[in-house]
């Protein structure tokens, strides 16, 4: 069974900083792109932050320069460290891993249940 499980959200003053982690389990992680989403109360989903099984990342517009995606393979998971934050990063945060591979091959995406995040301004 696959497991995306996200911890580390929680209210923050403008200006502060969290640091989202996600734990993967029942995938072989170190094939899998890992990325980190959020939807805020009335808006799409939007990818925040990628980062491929070789370590390549690329990130929103809206939080180049304050986010930085990670990753640890000997660990199962990959961290979002967030830095001066604002009202506007508040939104219910993702953990998506992707992998298009296997015999067939086709598209293996998993979903964590999300971790709220609060900026208070």
């Amino acid at each position: 069974q696959v497991q995306l499980v996200e911890s580390g959200g929680g209210l923050v003053q403008a200006g502060g900083s969290l640091r989202l982690s996600c734990a993967a389990s029942g995938i072989i992680f170190r094939l899998y792109a890992m990325g980190w989403y959020r939807q805020a109360p009335g808006k799409q989903r939007e990818l925040v932050a990628h980062i491929t099984k070789g370590g390549n990342t690329d990130y929103a517009d809206s939080v180049k320069g304050r986010f930085t995606i990670s990753r640890d393979n000997a660990r199962n998971s990959v961290y979002l460290q967030m830095n001066s934050l604002n009202p506007e990063d508040t939104a219910v945060y993702y953990c998506n891993a992707n992998w298009f591979g296997g015999s067939g091959p086709r598209n293996y995406d998993y979903w964590g249940q999300g971790t709220q995040v609060t900026v208070s301004s």
